[in-house]
Parts: C-alpha cells; sequence; structure tokens
C-alpha cells in the first residue's frame, strides 16, 4: 500500500512415488516405501515506515505423509539357511520373502543384485505423517547513520503420528503401534545492534540469542504372534518352537504391550560479537566471540505396561520357577542369557523392577544435563591488487550435549547423558577471479580436531548417540565456476577428505563399541567426492527463456555403517582376555563399504522472462546408480545384514507460478 506494506503468498506441493517394492512373507506385494504426499502455505507480510523502521511478519504451515522407511535385506541370517525357521514352523525363509539376497557375507555381486531388486519383506505398511505450523517475526530499527537494531523472533509447533514394522521382516514380531506420537514446541528470540564505524573500515555486531524448547514423546511397543517362534529359531530349536512360554510358565509374548514416554525440556542463551577490521589497504582481520548456556531436563517413564512375561522369565532364572514350567538355564549360560535377553525385550520390559538394581534391566530417570562454552574464531584476508584473495582461520566451535530418549538409556544404571561436542578447526585458503571475471576459483585446505565427538547409530532398533574423544579431519577442496559465454555457465569442484577416527580415538575409554572405531574412516565420508555441470540459458523472443542444465557428481568408497568390525560381546571379551584383545580379533561387518560411483542429473526448463510461469522436466540419478546410505544388522535375525537405499533414478515435473 503506497510503498509501505507488501504482502507475498506461496503455496507448494510435493508427490512422490515410493522407490521400495514392500511384500509380505508370502511375497504378496502390500505398497511402496519411502513415498512423500506434502504441502506447504507461506504468507509474508512486510513493511516499512518514513522513518525507516521496516520489518516482516511470516507464517506457514505445512503437512506430510509418508510410508517410511523399508530396508532391503542384503545378507541372509545363519539361522535361516540352517532351517531353524522352518523347524519351529515360522517357514523356510522365516518370513523374508525378497527373491534376491546374499548368502555368503563376501558375495558383494548378490548383494548389490538385491540392493538394485529394491524389494523389502515387512508385514504391514508403515505410516508416518507430520504437520507443523510457525510465525516469524522480524524487525529492523536504524538507531543512527550507520547502525541497525535488529530483532528476529520465532514460535513452531511440530506434531508427528507413526506405526511401523520394526523387525524388518514378514513375521509378526515387534511393532511400533499406533496411537503415539511426537510434539515438539520451539521459541527463539534473537537481538543484534550491528553497524560500521572508521569510514566503513570496522564492520561491527553484537547481540543476544534465547530459545526454550520441549519436547516430547510417546511410543507404543508390542510384541508379535510369531515372537516366541522367533526366539526358538534363534536358540536353534534346542527349546523348542516357544520357549518363552514354555520356561515362563504359559504366558505368551503376543500379550506383551509396553507406552514409553520421553520429554526434554531445553533452554539455551548466548551473547555473541563478529567484528571485520580492514587494518591496512586489502587486509582484513575477523574476530568473533559467542558466549553460550545450555541447560536441559530430560526423562523416561512408562505410564503404562502389560508384561507377565518378563517377571515371570526373571523369577525362573533366579531359581523360582513358575508353576509348570521346568527350570531355567543358569543366567552366565547362552541360553540363560538368551532367555533373559528376549524374554525381557529392552523396548516391552516393565520399568523398574527391583531386579534392576542388578540385571540390565530398563530404568525410568529424570536427569538434567548443563553445559556452557566459549565459541571463537579469527580470520585473516588480504586481497591483492588483483581480484586474488588469501586467508587464514581458526574456529573453535561447539555442539551441545544431550539425552538419549530411549528406554534403554539408563539400562543397568548407566548415563542416559551424551557430553558436548568440540572442535577446532583450521583452514587457509584463495579466492580468485580471472579473465574479466568470467571464471572464479577457490582452493582451500583444511584440519579439523574433535573432542567428544557425537556417533549417532542406528542399531536396527533405535538411534542412540555416544561419544568418541577424538576424531580429525583433513583434506583440500577446489571450486570453479566459468562463464564462457553470456549463456553457458560451468561448475567444477573437487574435495579430498581424510576424515578418521585415529588409533588412540578412545583416550581413556575402554567400552567396545568406542575402540572397535579406533583406526577406521567416519560413516559416509568418502575420501574423494567430485562435482562437474553445466547450465546453458537464454532468451526466447522478448518474453520467453529456457535453460538446461547437467550435473554429475562422483564419489569414492564410503563405509556405511557406524561400526566397522563387529563389537565383540562379553563372552568374546572374557575369551581374549581383554577389550582390547577382543576387538583386535573381530572381523569385519559383511557389506559395510559402498563402493564409489557416479550419478548425474539433468533439469530442463521454459517460462516467462519475469517469472510468472514456468514449468520443468527432471531427472535425477540419470543411469540408475543404486547405493546404500546405511547398512546394519538386522533386529532379532542374528547374522542377518539390511541396508536402507538412496534414491534411484526419479523423475518428474516442476511447475512454478506467480500473481
Amino acid at each position: 500500500m503506497e510503498d509501505a506494506l507488501a504482502f507475498r503468498l506461496t503455496g507448494a506441493y510435493r508427490k512422490r512415488d515410493g522407490y521400495v517394492s514392500t511384500i509380505d512373507g508370502a511375497g504378496v506385494s502390500n505398497g511402496e516405501s519411502n513415498n512423500t504426499d506434502q504441502y506447504l502455505v507461506r504468507g509474508q507480510l512486510g513493511f516499512e515506515t518514513e522513518g525507516g523502521i521496516s520489518g516482516r511478519l511470516i507464517a506457514d504451515y505445512s503437512k506430510s505423509t509418508a510410508s517410511c522407511c523399508a530396508a532391503v535385506e542384503v545378507l541372509r541370517s545363519p539361522v535361516e539357511s540352517a532351517g531353524f525357521f522352518g523347524a519351529v514352523g515360522l517357514g523356510a525363509r522365516g518370513g523374508m520373502a525378497a527373491p534376491i539376497v546374499a548368502v555368503n557375507p563376501f558375495d558383494t555381486t548378490t548383494m548389490q543384485r538385491a540392493v538394485d531388486n529394491r524389494i523389502a519383506t515387512q508385514s504391514f505398511q508403515s505410516m508416518n505423517s507430520n504437520d507443523q505450523w510457525g510465525i516469524t517475526a522480524e524487525v529492523e530499527i536504524p538507531v543512527s547513520d550507520s547502525a541497525d537494531l535488529i530483532y528476529i523472533g520465532s514460535y513452531r509447533e511440530f506434531r508427528a503420528e507413526e506405526a511401523y514394522d520394526s523387525d524388518f521382516s514378514g513375521l509378526d514380531i515387534f511393532d511400533v503401534l499406533p496411537g503415539g506420537g511426537t510434539a515438539i514446541d520451539t521459541m527463539t528470540h534473537e537481538l543484534r545492534l550491528q553497524g560500521d564505524a572508521f569510514d566503513g573500515a570496522l564492520d561491527w555486531l553484537i547481540g543476544g540469542y534465547y530459545s526454550d524448547e520441549d519436547i516430547s514423546q510417546t511410543v507404543n511397543f508390542g510384541l508379535g504372534q510369531d515372537y516366541d517362534g522367533l526366539v526358538g529359531a534363534l536358540f536353534g530349536g534346542a527349546a523348542g518352537p516357544a520357549p518363552l512360554q514354555l520356561f515362563s510358565g504359559g504366558v505368551s509374548p503376543a500379550t506383551v504391550r509396553a507406552t514409553n514416554a520421553y520429554t526434554q525440556s531445553s533452554k539455551s542463551w548466548s551473547v555473541f560479537t563478529h567484528n571485520t577490521l580492514e587494518v591496512a589497504e586489502g587486509l582484513k582481520l575477523t574476530l568473533g566471540l559467542r558466549y553460550s548456556d545450555e541447560s536441559k531436563d530430560g526423562g523416561f517413564t512408562q505410564p503404562s505396561v502389560t508384561n507377565a512375561l518378563c517377571p515371570a522369565i526373571i523369577s525362573n532364572l533366579l531359581g523360582a520357577p513358575a508353576a509348570g514350567a521346568p527350570p531355567a538355564p543358569p543366567l552366565g549360560t547362552a541360553l540363560g542369557t538368551g532367555l533373559f535377553g528376549t524374554g525381557c525385550f529392552a523396548f516391552t520390559a516393565p520399568a523398574d523392577l527391583p531386579q534392576a538394581a542388578f540385571l540390565p534391566l530398563p530404568r525410568t530417570f529424570n536427569s538434567n544435563f548443563s553445559d556452557e562454552e566459549l565459541i571463537y574464531t579469527g580470520k585473516v584476508t588480504y586481497e591483492f591488487a588483483s581480484p586474488i584473495t588469501v586467508y587464514a582461520s581458526f574456529t573453535h566451535g561447539y555442539k551441545s550435549g544431550g539425552f538419549n530418549l530411549d528406554s534403554t538409556a539408563a539400562t543397568g544404571g548407566a548415563d542416559p547423558r551424551f557430553l558436548s561436542e568440540e572442535v577446532d578447526a583450521y583452514e587457509v585458503g584463495l579466492k580468485a577471479k580471472f579473465l574479466d571475471n568470467a571464471v572464479t576459483l577457490n582452493l582451500a585446505g583444511f584440519h579439523e580436531e574433535f573432542s567428544n565427538f557425537q556417533v549417532l547409530e542406528f542399531t536396527g532398533a533405535q538411534f542412540t548417540t555416544f561419544n568418541v574423544p577424538v576424531a580429525k579431519s583433513t583434506g583440500v577442496e577446489m571450486e570453479m565456476v566459468a562463464r564462457p559465454s553470456d549463456n553457458l555457465t560451468i561448475n567444477g569442484g573437487l574435495t579430498y577428505t581424510d576424515a578418521r577416527y585415529p588409533e588412540n580415538c578412545a583416550g581413556t575409554q575402554t567400552s567396545a563399541n568406542v575402540l572397535s572405531l579406533c583406526g577406521n574412516s567416519l560413516t559416509n565420508a568418502p575420501s574423494w567426492v567430485g562435482i562437474l555441470g553445466a547450465t546453458y540459458d537464454r532468451d526466447i523472443g522478448s518474453s520467453m527463456k529456457f535453460f538446461v542444465n547437467g550435473q554429475i557428481r562422483m564419489e569414492s568408497d564410503r563405509r556405511t555403517s557406524t561400526q566397522a568390525t563387529a563389537v565383540p560381546s562379553a563372552a568374546q571379551i572374557a575369551a581374549a582376555g581383554s577389550v582390547q584383545a577382543a576387538v583386535d580379533a573381530a572381523p569385519l561387518v559383511p557389506f559395510d563399504v559402498q563402493d564409489g560411483n557416479i550419478k548425474i542429473n539433468m533439469r530442463a526448463g521454459i517460462g516467462e522472462i519475469d517469472d510468472a510461469w514456468g514449468i520443468e522436466a527432471w531427472v535425477t540419478n540419470l543411469t540408475n546408480e543404486n547405493t546404500r546410505g546405511v547398512t546394519f544388522n538386522t533386529v532379532l535375525r542374528t547374522g542377518s545384514r539390511s541396508a536402507f537405499v538412496q534414491e534411484p533414478r526419479m523423475y518428474g515435473l516442476t511447475l512454478r507460478g506467480k500473481f
């Protein structure tokens, strides 16, 4: 309105087919996984007063539904190969029905065929839905000719529901049932005062930030009709087709249900400054400081549980079997330990049983985490008379710690918290332009040293975070953009990275899962990544334009599992004589490494010069390179490995309009 008010309304809709076909245990199709159906609406209201005060109010809402995320079995369990599933009445394949799966852990050809096939087995189609909305306010107030006061505040709510087959098979074993959900409420405030001084030689900024976030999650777990038979197969049939009912005195695992609830309340505040001073012509010094204070309260409770199985199994293992139940083997034996682990399955076992004082059983917790850190950065840049700039920088960074919001986090009295991560990062580089700015070249070398590196591991049944005392990343990178003509742009990049856990990564820690990482590269960190692309665009007459774009991405081999070697069990550690000896003797995990690959993306479009409308056709992964993102041990299926497959060739249309 008279150039004082502006309003913009944006809408987007995206629909994509799934790219993993799912079948049940009989091989009958029950849908697709990894599809998506989502929409977004965003409105913006901007204003500016005659006094120079300006601001924006942004509100948005989005909703998404999907079926995610089915995993493809790439290595068959020895339990299946030995015929134990058939022996207990679960069929020869034990609920798996994909036509291709490797039997030999060294058969990478068959493993890749399974990935190429993209067929996963599950007993029902997973359901994932979420909706979120938020509002953001920005106000900028000039306080002088050379300084502005800026406020940014936001509030956001996120809600999600999910139900899925958690055992990645066609058997009815272990499911996340409907009725649970996640709620996240986040509020933030930021106030900055920024400007320049000394005739523009100094750009300065000071500010403060505050955030308040509440997370609550409820998950309904349940064991299924085939759980007892599965346990019988895992025991090699030695305890019959229903060992848990046998040793519990007749309690069916299919009656077991548990509702677990997790909460976290986080508050964070910080004050910061960032300043760049031109100390001489072409020579600039940048200094930044940030003091951050974090506090979190996290907890796990169990609002409801129906589980007579676990107490009955424990009672038998401790010498008091239920009426009609035979005495169980002692806990120290393989069968006794197996009965305890499966009869008191961690996600459905009653929390805070009296025996949790001396057995690894779930414990509720209500704990707090707090930390503070001074984050700082320094950078020196020098620009030569020709457009060439060299620089060197150092940054001490920080990522807050927190809680593993999981029913297993405090098992056996373990600390559910993980520590804050810190990094010291060094970088030197060069930025240059040549041939009348037609060519831009950036070169950089970097080295990063992490302490208390946070590792997020998917175990097959859960995500858990733990700390590794030392990790390092060293590398060089090159980026180039060239415009040989007004219509053609060529871009390229090449990065070499050595991201690793050094041989001494464990420090003073003695846990097997940390020691097993030392000497290995980080997960999904290829040594080489290269990109080459080109875009050709031009006008068609006076009102139309078109473009065509191609991008090629190359990567070298990378690891896809958290652990490169099998983490030794307590029995293996005892037999080896020490944790380190057991780790040194552990075999490599099968199918950890994803081979290097090349993926090609193409896009072409036509539309109005003023962007009133446009239509684009595109294809990603043109040559249909099927690759793995994460490879993991299939839950409750000894020796089996499964993988989450990355996007295959995808194609589609994008329509844009502006009114």
